[in-house]
């Protein structure tokens, strides 16, 4: 059985890196502060700190654990090396909405480093897999959950529009 890759960008892994190093050193050392002071206070029968407590280490060891497996099967995408011919995994698409006539700017980026907030969405997504392999000047046509979406790619570069 083979894994499906988790694609980042050097960004996103970079940050994934970062968080394990956090949980272990940092969090690791305040949950185990928050036992430490629940024990202090008795019996841990009915001690709703130390329950919280431990559960909070249990979160904490399983979203290191998270970021462990995840981080041994990565694909990086160097955003640098990107054919800004084409929309690929890594590409900043600046696209026309035919709707509203808006531009919207999207980055396409693996699953694991969606995030809707910063304009970032999966290759796997509707909008997203609509777009891959798409060139300036196509329009591409998208079903979504809000219902069938009309785009013009106006523009593919590499960082957001201004940089």
């Amino acid at each position: 059985m083979s894994e499906t890759k988790n694609i980042l960008t050097y960004a996103g892994l970079k940050r994934y890196e970062e968080e394990p190093h956090d949980l272990k050193v940092n969090k690791r050392k305040e949950i185990a502060q928050k036992i430490k002071e629940a024990r202090e206070q008795g019996d841990l029968s009915e001690n709703a700190e130390y329950d919280a407590a431990k559960d909070e280490q249990r979160q904490n060891e399983a979203r290191i654990e998270q970021l462990e497996n995840l981080l041994k099967n990565v694909e990086v995408i160097d955003e640098d090396e990107i054919d800004l011919d084409i929309i690929s995994v890594g590409c900043n698409v600046t696209v026309l909405d035919k709707l509203d006539n808006e531009e919207v700017d999207f980055m396409i980026v693996g699953a694991t480093e969606t995030d809707s907030r910063e304009g970032k969405i999966s290759n796997e997504s509707p909008v997203g897999s609509a777009l891959l392999g798409k060139r300036e000047g196509d329009i591409v046509t998208v079903e979504t959950p809000m219902g069938e979406m009309e785009y013009e790619v106006l523009a593919i570069h590499r960082g957001n529009r201004g940089e």
